[in-house]
């Protein structure tokens, strides 16, 4: 039976300002996510020196990206639900030691499978750590406006976290070397795992549900099947058949999961949460907020280099910009979400990303067209953290302390699979756009259709969600049901 042991109280209870306990618990919070961030992209820049270093193909380099989010993505949902069956803390704790443990045997790693094992320990580590630490913060936070506030501080960070990765891991593997790419990780683990202990209060188990086994094979399976596919479709092709035979087998152990789900005495996600409107709609926003950015990020990455000329590090560094403006945008949405809601938040947000990116469409071949580059990925930036910070606490509010890990798990799970789905897509569009012709002028012309419709489906789906989450706030609960 589950334990409820919470209820949400209207903001007007809330307290207006954190206490020393709080800050210094969002700080530690904080301080693992923005480093979870980091490592979703400190290894791109530097994936031809390490498998140069360690001997692998080139058509090998992308397990080393694949393993990790493979683990990330199809486990992040199961986990969620054990840290609200065995103890958030406990979760977090274990998750943050088993990434620096796996990080120092990935900067120690001399053959390719030491690195993907390392990889993939990596990957569910960030599982465990994820949704435990959301999970954690939405608990020590009611709803209102310090809830709104941390969780747009936590949007900022991870988000500054995935450029600062990509920043990160160029100056480390031109200065000093890519294992460093993974050692910059231990210290900052073994401080969280010495520190949390003493200032995470929330080591309770919530929910006396025994696991769900049946579900949780389905739903991983059906995750790690669907992020194969994704994967293997961005490298080889919609027509490749592994990966048509991936995305098949993953849409139907995940329908295999929702039937599953509704006959089970304890589900791993009861249907009444995936009816939920604020849940579905607000994971919805989630889903296209990250697939738009991360693959805008792609095809930015293909106009610096293929059509400008710039180095990887260089470009790197330029999008630096964007980092900036997702920290500005992570700073206001909180605000903008206990002002204005989060209905209104994420159709702003959405309706900026969109102008910003579609603005984009203007670029040419020569070097001054980057001004306008820098200016729009800022002002994007910044309306896709309202859009994210709006998704966080829209898909987190009005469910229970003791479904918070599973309202965090899926909330993590949407950002993965969103991140793991919009490059794939951008790129099938740009390849069908060039045809083959891979000068400056094709590639410019295929980024230029993809980008006009990565700014259609930020605006369409912002609109969607919007109008479903009409009239009262999504946080009131006696509105949630679809």
């Amino acid at each position: 039976m589950t334990t409820d042991t919470t209820t949400s109280a209207p903001a007007a209870m809330t307290p207006a300002t954190m206490n020393r306990r709080q800050k210094l618990v969002l700080a530690l919070l904080l301080g693992s996510q923005f480093m979870i961030a980091v490592d979703f992209s400190i290894l791109n820049v530097a994936l031809p020196v390490v498998g140069e270093g360690l001997g692998f193909a080139l058509a090998d380099l992308q397990w080393i990206a694949t393993s990790f989010a493979l683990a990330a993505a199809g486990f992040t949902l199961l986990l969620g639900r054990i840290a609200d069956l065995f103890g958030r803390k406990r979760l977090f704790v274990g998750g943050m030691a088993l990434l620096g443990l796996s990080s120092a045997l990935g900067g120690l790693a001399t053959s390719p499978e030491v690195l993907l094992t390392a990889r993939v320990l990596q990957g569910l580590a960030t599982a465990a750590v994820t949704p435990a630490g959301l999970a954690l913060l939405t608990t020590a936070f009611r709803e209102g406006p310090l809830r709104d506030r941390a969780l747009g501080l936590n949007g900022a960070l991870m988000s500054a976290g995935f450029t600062t990765g990509a920043v990160l891991g160029g100056v480390l593997t031109e200065l000093l070397s890519w294992r460093w790419a993974f050692f910059v990780n231990v210290p900052v683990a073994a401080a969280v795992v010495a520190l949390a202990p003493g200032l995470l209060t929330d080591s309770r188990i919530v929910c006396r549900h025994r696991l769900d086994l049946p579900g949780a094979v389905t739903v991983t399976g059906g995750l790690l099947a669907l992020v194969l596919g994704l994967t293997r479709a961005g490298e080889s092709g919609w027509t490749e058949p592994v990966a048509v035979g991936a995305l098949l087998a993953g849409a139907g152990l995940l329908a295999v999961f929702w039937f599953v789900e509704q006959r089970s005495p304890a589900p791993l996600v009861p249907v009444r949460i995936m009816r939920r409107r604020s849940v579905v709609w607000g994971n919805t926003a989630g889903l296209v907020a990250f697939a738009t950015e991360t693959s805008l990020v792609f095809l930015m990455t293909l106009y610096l280099q293929e059509v400008l000329g710039y180095s990887a590090l260089a470009t790197g560094l330029a999008f630096g910009v964007l980092g900036v403006g997702t920290v500005a945008g992570g700073l206001l949405g909180g605000r903008a979400v206990s002002r204005f809601g989060g209905r209104a938040t994420i159709l702003g947000g959405g309706v900026v990303q969109a102008a910003a990116t579609v603005s984009l469409v203007a670029l040419g071949t020569s070097g001054g067209w980057l001004y306008l580059l820098l200016a729009a990925t800022f002002v994007g930036g910044v309306g896709n953290m309202l859009l994210i910070v709006g998704f966080m606490v829209t898909a987190t509010s009005g469910v229970a302390d003791s479904e918070q890990g599973l309202a965090t798990g899926l909330a993590t799970m949407t950002q993965q699979v969103g991140i793991t789905l919009g490059i794939p897509v951008m790129s099938a569009i740009v390849a069908a756009r060039t045809g083959g012709h891979a000068d400056a002028r094709g590639v410019l012309s295929g980024v230029s259709v993809a980008v006009a419709v990565n700014s259609a489906l930020v605006l369409g789906a912002s609109l969607l969600v919007a109008h479903r989450l009409g009239g009262p706030r999504p946080k009131d609960p006696a509105h949630s049901v679809v």
